[in-house]
């Protein structure tokens, strides 16, 4: 995307509105979302989990 730092903030929403309909689609996911987060068994009450 090209540098809007000297538009004003109309043209620059225009700007950025422009590139991201030129831009290509992304792919759709192949794994689920949240699937590489680490999985946390349950621990005693009162304990923090994280």
């Amino acid at each position: 995307m090209a540098n809007t730092k000297a538009l004003a903030k109309d043209e620059r929403k225009a700007a950025k509105r422009a590139s991201r309909k030129k831009a290509a689609p992304k792919a759709k996911r192949t794994t689920p979302r949240g699937s590489a987060k680490r999985k946390v068994k349950k621990m005693a009450r009162g304990q923090s989990k994280r």
